[in-house]
């Protein structure tokens, strides 16, 4: 069975794992305090798609707005960066002690894994973080992931638990990422608007689909809008996992929207191999190669980036880093790893294979960015 519609969400045989991402505006009231009834009714709803055949991992927000009200730190811990990181540090030991707590209470095990961006973006850590995950969901518990914080800088975090929800995804190899909102789901326009309508079912992210999104974040705890929601499906969807949007307000969120069909939900147009999937999702890039028309068509045809059709280099980066390919207008076309450093890519840009020897003074490698080493955005 394949994913067709929101309620196979909690169908075990057409989603035997799920990614549940929970916001911090469902978790934490105004005042900083942890709503606990709402926490009880998502537990048991956990509980009951683990009896139901289901694995589940679960994204929580949440650490910053609990520690912040503990601290008493001023717009709920985020006025500076060194606040946020102190009010991690004390939240994510209330935000783990309530899961602990709820999750226990229905005979589930919790698990805590913080995690930065760098623990997704660097291969070697990935792989790290995708066998922890196997062997928790192997054993029976539900791990709780968070960004860890505490000590992520803005170079290194995500910003939003939208898009760590679907990184998890990947290396959790799950089958559907499920985002709890303050909203239904994603509206053909914003839906404080006369007559916005929302959209059931997107089949692949466009221009079209993007200009529907709102950045903002509606409640103020978040650091999300729907604009990163959109980004966290079109890195599920290169991984061909599906994912949905809906409102996590009510009590028991999951039967309201699912068994109602009331959502947003994204099918993936594709499923890249592991690797590919991991580098299609990368959100931290060193540098931008830009290219030709007939490059351009030439990757999407199946082939490997040559200088001739490079056009700019942009960044600093070494032989081996993730880098994105835009086309002439600035759309980025892929993401791939780099064989030459900026500076040699720079001085080979736009030149034929046969002159790379004597630019480079030594024999030069077969691309700049090898179609096994790149992905199709």
């Amino acid at each position: 069975m394949t994913i067709a519609a929101l309620h196979d969400l909690t169908d075990a045989a057409a989603c035997p794992r799920i990614v549940l991402k929970i916001g911090s505006s469902l978790l934490v009231d105004g005042a900083g305090k942890a709503r606990r009834d709402w926490l009880d009714t998502i537990a048991a709803e956990i509980a009951a798609l683990r009896r139901a055949g289901q694995q589940v991992v679960v994204v929580s927000s949440g650490a910053i707005a609990l520690g912040a009200a503990q601290m008493g730190l001023a717009k709920g811990g985020r006025g500076s960066l060194a606040d946020a990181q102190a009010a991690a540090s004390v939240g994510q030991i209330a935000l783990a002690s309530l899961w602990s707590d709820k999750l226990a209470a229905q005979g589930l095990t919790a698990a805590q894994l913080l995690l930065t961006l760098d623990d997704l973006e660097d291969r070697r850590r990935y792989l790290n973080a995708a066998s922890t995950l196997a062997r928790l969901l192997e054993s029976g518990a539900v791990p709780v992931v968070n960004e860890n914080d505490s000590v992520a800088t803005e170079e290194i975090r995500f910003g939003d638990n939208d898009r760590l929800a679907a990184r998890v995804a990947q290396a959790a190899r799950a089958d559907a990422v499920l985002l709890l909102s303050d909203v239904d789901g994603l509206y053909d326009r914003n839906p404080r608007e006369t007559g916005a309508a929302l959209v059931p079912l997107v089949r692949g992210i466009d221009d079209t689909v993007r200009a529907m999104a709102d950045g903002g974040s509606a409640s103020g705890l978040g650091s999300g809008g729907m604009t990163s929601k959109l980004q966290a499906a079109e890195i599920a969807e290169r991984a061909g996992i599906a994912l949905a949007i809906v409102n996590g307000t009510h009590p028991a969120p999951i039967a309201h929207a699912l068994d109602g069909g009331i959502g947003t939900l994204f099918l993936p147009r594709r499923r890249d191999r592991a690797r590919k999937a991991w580098l299609g999702g990368r959100l931290r890039l060193r540098g931008v190669l830009t290219v030709d028309a007939g490059c351009a068509a030439a990757l999407a045809e199946g082939g490997s980036l040559l200088a001739a059709g490079v056009t700019g280099v942009e960044g600093e980066f070494a032989r081996g880093d993730a880098v994105a390919v835009h086309d002439g207008t600035g759309r980025a076309i892929a993401h791939g790893l780099a064989e030459y450093a900026a500076a040699e890519c720079a001085a080979l840009q736009g030149r034929r294979s046969a002159e790379h020897a004597d630019i480079l003074g030594y024999a030069p490698r077969a691309a700049v960015i090898h179609r096994d080493h790149m992905v199709l955005l």
